[in-house]
């Protein structure tokens, strides 16, 4: 047996043992009928497979006799045991991190902190500067709640807890008893997760998905930040760094949940103060629990001076300062719980500043280490430190991200008022001198007549509302002011002043997205002139913030062309702020699709412009990707290590400038690219009609994923569709299109040519960027398969325009697949990735008879106006493909 099969041994146990007792519930729960008929569909499945070629009519025979309630109740054991395999995958993640090994062809696993400082030593990058390139190192990691998390909360943590059985069978200790609990656990906790209905019946509102975003930090990233530093702390001892201050993170923490209004009309200004106040409960009742547990370690009487200075002479001091503690955080707690319900604040002093409870922790940290307990102020008390430098008091800092023509409304509506004219009329110039003039003034811009006029609508209202909370909150919880849709310098100026109107005092430093191919190309040139006025200049002298969009940019222009736009513009970003000596941080706006820039941790961030990387990082983790990479603890660690080290790498040794004619080989595939892509999406009238018919896109607006609509406006073509949807919908029929369109054209006009060969050869060897590009391919492309789609055609669609499309559609992702081929040499997409390999085929035999189920589910439920048990059953079609694919949006 080989090593890498005997390193995955156990995962191969573990997909039995799950689906042994998935099995067992079936057949106690829904008789061997249902049992034997789920069976029969498995087998036909993994014997199609094996055969090379799928017996369509087989699969299709058996499912066809089957009723309604038989189809609901076929899917869900499919899904669920889909669920199941992701759990063993995680689980196996988990035991080869705890035993460092490497997870063979997965690249997010290759480099950990160990490797990356042992590399920087062999480059004899001096300890001294990778310590000072350590101390002010920023990972900012901001969850969002797009709507691309499938599974119910409640379900999540039965899963977490089968991987916590899992966990405890693999220990090496254990007897024949307690072998046989654990397994009659886990069968309950199966049998629990069957009982359970799959789907999320009600669409959650905005506080509610904050609300999941604070049980991530509750139930794992408060556990996890404690345990990563400590793990860098001791990477960086054996490594013969000197220690960094003891209450030194580098990670950090945002949200969009409850701050993220564009295009969602459920986020207002009441809904991000709700979710601000409930943040601060939340920091102010974990931080409790900490205190707690120091009030039951430190009863020690050896003080310094200071300490008792404070507290008077004492046999227990340090439980004196911190009873005081513990009763300003209930004052907190309490405080904050009559905000949000509307009553009158109860007097007492909480903390209103993450100053005043820090300098409480530190007095007892100065105090330990003074009268030579330094080991006691390294246990909990240090954790406790660590965590209020990355979660502050706050919890949280909340983003507001609003769309640059809502602000330009607004404007216009405030010129309008005092007869200045039509702010959205002017041009760009005459924009840019009335902002700067009412930035230097010190009068007021409006008055409370104003907010009574008949200009001052709804749309109007809530922009100034959401200003006016940013005014009365104050900065400590607050993060970045993200525009939308920016184009123009004065969209940046317009945030500004707004919040001057408002009454900020501290305002919110306004963050431009890029995120169309237009808005990137030309993001430099909009920067640049920026720069160049003084006033704005001397407001971001201290560092200025910018982000990067993928999801909008690759629905624009398809995923090559969004890439290299995506990296040219922060070559341009990063050279226009070194000439003006400005720090610059790059926000990546990613998702967890390759078309919407997902992709492994290090591969990232080594395949970013040399020097863009400098130090900071800043990127949304989205929908399911935060609970895959931070929902479990030891997950969690892993993954925040990575960032660690991946983002020291990129800034110590950043990836080569890319030659010439590199960039004039990516310029001539990028033109090709693009043109294939927008031949398709903007051009083919069929387009749209296939996607609405074949696909389930109209039927994903059931599902009741997120708080925000699916469509920017209702009704509309491809341009009002949102990215999530836009990629989830070809997910679900395993074409992939937004991730290959338009790349494979390109790729194959490269390879034809010899000149342009070789180059592109070069390029894949050398240039981190173009490797990612392609692996990033290779992988979506394995998980696509063109026989799938084509069984959605058959069954959902005569037209013969659509069948055309879908004939070109196949037809081109079969070249890109030999052009990927021809380009790497290796014959099998998963040759470099045995675990993706392993994982697909694992898959397969239960993912294909739910592609099959959802286009019939699809076909029965499109004759009929309405039917709860056929949508309750496509609804756990769409989830247990995604689970399957482990990717949604």
């Amino acid at each position: 047996m080989s090593v890498e099969q005997d390193q995955h041994a156990p995962l191969r146990d573990n997909v039995r043992l799950l689906g042994e007792e998935l099995g067992a519930v079936l057949r106690e729960q829904s008789g061997e009928r249902l049992y034997d008929t789920v069976e029969t569909i498995r087998q036909a499945a993994v014997e199609s497979r094996s055969e090379g070629e799928m017996e369509l009519t087989r699969l299709r025979g058996l499912l066809d006799p089957l009723d309604d309630d038989t189809l609901l109740e076929v899917a869900r054991a499919f899904s669920q045991f889909l669920n199941l395999a992701n759990i063993a995958e995680q689980h196996h993640r988990e035991r080869l991190h705890r035993r460092h090994e490497r997870y063979p062809g997965d690249p997010d696993t290759d480099q950990g902190l160990r490797q990356v400082l042992a590399e920087l030593k062999q480059k004899g990058i001096e300890p001294q500067r990778i310590r000072e390139t350590l101390t002010p190192l920023s990972v900012e990691l901001v969850l969002t709640a797009h709507p691309t998390e499938v599974t119910r909360r409640t379900l999540i943590r039965k899963y977490d807890q089968m991987a916590d059985l899992l966990a405890e069978l693999d220990r090496p200790d254990i007897n024949a008893e307690e072998h046989y609990g654990l397994r009659q656990r886990l069968r309950e906790l199966i049998l629990s997760a069957w009982a359970t209905d799959e789907i999320r019946r009600e669409r959650p509102t905005p506080v509610d998905e904050a609300k999941w975003g604070f049980a991530v930090i509750e139930q794992s990233l408060w556990k996890a930040v404690p345990r990563v530093m400590r793990d860098i702390e001791a990477e960086l001892g054996q490594a013969g760094i000197d220690a960094l201050p003891a209450d030194w993170v580098p990670i950090r923490f945002a949200s969009w949940m409850g701050g993220d209004r564009d295009g969602n009309p459920n986020v207002t200004a009441t809904v991000t103060r709700e979710v601000l106040l409930l943040a601060r409960w939340m920091a102010a009742d974990l931080y409790l629990r900490d205190v707690e547990n120091l009030l039951a370690d430190l009863s020690m009487h050896r003080a310094s001076d200071e300490l008792l200075a404070r507290t008077g002479p004492s046999h227990e001091p340090y439980r004196v300062v911190l009873r005081g503690v513990r009763d300003r955080l209930k004052i907190t707690r309490r405080r904050m719980e009559a905000l949000v319900e509307g009553r009158p604040v109860p007097d007492g002093e909480g903390f209103t500043e993450g100053r005043q409870l820090l300098d409480e922790l530190l007095l007892l940290d100065r105090s330990l280490r003074a009268v030579g307990l330094g080991a006691i102020a390294d246990g909990e008390l240090k954790d406790s430190l660590r965590r209020l430098n990355c979660f502050g008091i706050t919890l949280l800092c909340l983003d507001i991200r609003q769309e640059s023509t809502r602000h330009t409304a607004a404007l216009d509506a405030i010129t309008r008022y005092l007869g200045l004219g039509g702010y959205g009329e002017w041009d760009e110039g005459q924009k840019q001198r009335f902002l700067l003039a009412e930035l230097e003034s010190r009068r007021p811009l409006v008055d409370d007549a104003f907010y009574r006029s008949d200009l001052c609508d709804g749309d109007v209202r809530e922009v100034l509302e959401t200003c006016q909370v940013i005014a009365e909150q104050g900065p400590e919880g607050l993060g970045a002011y993200v525009i939308s849709m920016a184009k123009t310098s004065s969209d940046v100026l317009a945030v500004m002043l707004l919040q001057k109107i408002a009454g900020v005092r501290r305002p919110m430093r306004v963050v431009p997205l890029f995120e169309t191919l237009d808005d990137l190309n030309n993001a430099g040139d909009t920067m640049a002139a920026l720069l160049d006025i003084p006033l704005y200049k001397q407001r971001v002298i201290d560092g200025q913030e910018l982000m990067i969009g993928y999801s909008d940019s690759a629905k624009d222009a398809g995923f090559l062309g969004a890439a290299w736009a995506q990296f040219s513009a922060q070559e341009a970003l990063t050279k226009t702020f070194q000439k003006h000596g400005v720090p610059l941080t790059l926000f990546h706006g990613r998702g967890g699709s390759i078309s919407r820039g997902g992709s492994p941790t290090r591969m990232a961030l080594l395949s970013q412009p040399p020097g863009s990387v400098a130090g900071r990082i800043r990127v949304t983790e989205q929908g399911e990707v935060i609970r895959f990479k931070y929902g479990r603890p030891s997950v969690a660690v892993y993954n925040l290590e990575q960032y660690v080290a991946a983002t020291l790498e990129a800034t110590l040794v950043p990836p080569r400038e890319p030659d010439a004619e590199w960039r004039a080989q990516m310029q001539k595939l990028t033109d090709v690219s693009v043109a294939g892509y927008r031949q398709v999406v903007r051009e083919d009238p069929a387009l749209v009609s296939y996607l609405r018919t074949v696909t389930p896109e109209t039927e994903l607006s059931r599902l009741a994923l997120g708080s925000r609509p699916a469509r920017r406006k209702t009704g509309g073509g491809i341009e009002s569709l949102r990215a999530i949807p836009w990629v989830f919908a070809w997910t679900q029929i395993r074409l992939m299109l937004p991730a290959w369109l338009g790349t494979g054209a390109a790729l194959e006009a490269a390879l034809d040519d010899p000149e342009d060969l070789a180059t592109v050869r070069d390029m894949a060897e050398r240039w981190p960027f173009f490797q990612g590009v392609v692996d990033m391919l290779e992988m979506v492309l394995a998980k696509a398969d063109p026989r799938v789609a084509a069984w959605y055609e058959e069954r959902l669609t005569d037209d013969p325009e659509q069948t055309r499309l879908g004939d070109v559609l196949r037809q081109r992702l079969a070249s890109t697949v030999d052009a990927l081929h021809r380009l790497t040499g290796r014959e099998d997409l998963l040759d470099n990735n045995p675990v993706m390999r392993w994982s697909i085929r694992v898959r397969d035999p239960y993912t294909d008879p739910l592609h099959l189920l959802q286009a019939e589910l699809m076909a029965r439920l499109r004759d009929r106006d309405s039917d709860p048990v056929l949508e309750s059953a496509l609804m756990v079609t769409i989830a247990g493909i995604a689970a399957g694919l482990r990717n949604t949006g």
